[in-house]
């Protein structure tokens, strides 16, 4: 007998989506009343926690497009959050730094965001948020790296 399809109320992929989700949501409320967006406060805090990312790589720990950051990236520096050379000193590599005014509106997003993710997290202990972080980094290291072994039409 053939299974019909994924039973949602059992699919630790769909749970995770849900739980996705409803991150999402929970972080865009919390940032819209500071102007930004995720995508806008990821790029912020990826430049905080290492600057001089390229747009390439920007786009990459944000989660875009490499078009759609730059369109991004354009809007922030025009708003005085980040700077970027004019003239790139190797290649075409951009290297992108925040301003004294986007550390002071990522200092508020951090904020909100931070309470969202204690929010999210404020019913399990210590014990099961350490647990919940290996388990999640290890499914996400078996399918970015397991996946490069998998052909379907092996199987």
């Amino acid at each position: 007998m053939s299974q019909r399809g994924i039973d949602l109320t059992t699919s630790l992929g769909y749970l995770l989506k849900e739980a996705s989700s409803a991150l999402r949501t929970a972080m865009e409320e919390a940032l819209r009343p500071l102007g930004m967006t995720i995508t806008h406060y990821s790029c912020l805090e990826l430049l905080a926690q290492r600057p001089g990312l390229s747009n390439s790589e920007l786009a990459r720990g944000a989660f875009v497009t490499r078009q759609s950051m730059n369109v991004l990236l354009q809007a922030l520096e025009r708003d005085g959050f980040v700077t970027r050379p004019e003239e790139a000193r190797v290649g075409k590599v951009l290297p992108t730094q925040l301003t004294p005014r986007g550390r002071r509106s990522l200092e508020k997003a951090t904020v909100a965001v931070r309470a969202v993710e204690d929010r999210m997290l404020a019913g399990l202990t210590q014990e099961e948020q350490s647990n919940a972080l290996i388990v999640l980094r290890s499914m996400v290291h078996a399918l970015r790296d397991d996946n490069q072994d998998v052909n379907p039409a092996d199987h």
